[in-house]
This record gives structure tokens, sequence and C-alpha cells, in this order.
């Protein structure tokens, strides 16, 4: 990935958007909502794609040691948790409450369930809960394992793989491959065309969010994250249906904040 400078920052919030639209339409307006599927689509998609880009050279991975890839089990069992719920969660809540969700905590989440909204899908709120919960004890082993050979690419291939073949094995039993097969889409062109562009913007949106990592400071790095999120959260308004009341302008408000907040932490190091 040749980019440098604002090029690496906006073409990170470009995939950020459309991967977040794309899969809003796929899990929402199609209601494709067969997560073992649809995830287990994304990660096959991201893996081979990563792992032609390794064989072209283009990326470099280095994943020849087993303890190194044994001992990274447990963060793609958690890396599972994070794709499943949260796919679940987006299927059922707009793009701004999850977001927020995302980027909360357990007491936020409840607060905005239980105070702002009268009528809420519990369902929702719950895999967003799973989803936060998962991606806590995610960055928890992802700090405790910095002394690993292993880099950020090497982690994501090991679980782009896990997940596939964990998400494999579960679509059966979960009952989303039988019910599949009676999705009224499943021969539709923009159903088709959604699922390969999810695949295809989740991977591009890894490379992108690794180099961003890797290229700029800390502080930079969470400022194009900040922009990301609020940049869709605000075009997620006019392109979904929903009504922009007093709760929801809440959930944007907390996201925007929280998300500055952090900035401002690591700038100042406080």
């Amino acid at each position: 990935m040749y980019f440098r400078g604002p090029a690496v920052g906006l073409s990170y919030c470009s995939f950020y958007l459309a991967f977040y639209f794309t899969n809003k339409y796929v899990l929402s307006i199609l209601k494709f909502t067969y997560p073992t599927l649809f995830q287990g689509w994304q990660t096959l998609v991201g893996g081979v794609f990563l792992h032609i880009w390794w064989k072209l050279g283009w990326v470099e991975i280095n994943c020849s040691s087993r303890a190194d890839i044994v001992s990274w089990l447990p963060a793609s069992a958690f890396f599972v948790g994070i794709i499943y719920a949260g796919s679940r969660a987006l299927s059922r809540l707009p793009i701004p409450i999850f977001l927020t969700l995302h980027n909360g905590s357990e007491v936020v989440a409840y607060v905005v369930q239980r105070i702002f909204f009268r009528e809420f899908d519990v369902d929702g709120y719950f895999w967003a809960i799973i989803h936060l919960v998962c991606s806590g004890c995610y960055k928890i082993f992802q700090k405790s394992h910095k002394s690993s050979l292993l880099s950020d690419l090497d982690q994501q291939y090991i679980n782009y793989f896990f997940s596939v073949l964990l998400l494999a094995f579960a679509s059966h039993p979960t009952g989303d491959l039988i019910s599949a097969l009676e999705f009224p889409f499943l021969y539709i062109h923009t159903f088709h065309g959604g699922c390969c562009a999810s695949g295809i913007f989740g991977f591009l949106l890894t490379l992108l969010s690794v180099k961003l990592r890797s290229s700029l400071s800390s502080t930079h790095h969470l400022s194009w994250s900040f922009f990301a999120k609020v940049l869709t959260a605000v075009l997620s308004l006019f392109v979904f249906e929903m009504t922009l009341n007093v709760p929801l302008a809440l959930c944007f408000l907390t996201c925007a904040l929280g998300e500055a907040l952090l900035v401002y932490t690591e700038r100042t190091g406080a």
C-alpha cells in the first residue's frame, strides 16, 4: 500500500464509510441476517486476498512459528465474537447508535437503552454489548502480546482463517445455512454485489488501518478514526431510513464527544 500522508487517512475514511454502508445495506435493507454466512464470506475474502497479496510480495506475513500461531488463537476467538455480535447488532440498530455503543462501555449502553428509548430492540443492544465485550477482551489480549513476533497483518491473517473455519462449522447448528437457502434475494444481483463489495471493502479497510497505525502517530491515527466515524454516522442519516430525534441526537453527540476526548487525552498524555 503506497499511500502517504493525508492520502492514507482519506482512503481509510472512504473505505470505512463504504464498509459500514455496504454492511448496513445487506443486513438491514436486504435483511440477510445470517452472520455465520455473511461474516464467514467476508473473512474468506479477506483471508484469500491477504494470502494473494503476500504471495505477490505486496505485504509481509510471517506465520512460520506454530507456537506464535497457537498463542494467538484465543484472540482469534474474540475476533469471531466481535464480527458475529457486531453483525447482529448492526442489522438491528442505526449506524450512529451502533458506533456510539461500539466506542462506549456497558454502562453507556445500559443508560441509552433504559433511559432514552422507551421502545427498543433488546436483541440489538444485547449483541452490541457482546460485541463491546469481545472488542475489549481482544484489545487486552493484543496489548499483552506486544512481545510476540506476530505483526498486525500476521494476527489478522490468523484471524481470517480461524474465523472462516469456525463460522463454517457453526453455520449449520445455528440454522443460518438452511434459512439462507430461503432468502428471497439469494439470486438477485444487488445482493451478490453487496456481498462482494463488503468483503473487498473490509479487506482494504484492514490494510489501510494497519498502514495508518504504522505510518502515523497514535494521535493522528485516532484523529482519522474519529473523523471516519463521525462522517459515517452523519451521512447514514441521509442514506438510511431513520428519524433524527432527541435520543438519536444524544447518541450521536455521545459518540462524537467520546472520540474527541480520546484524541485529546492521547495528545496531551493525560
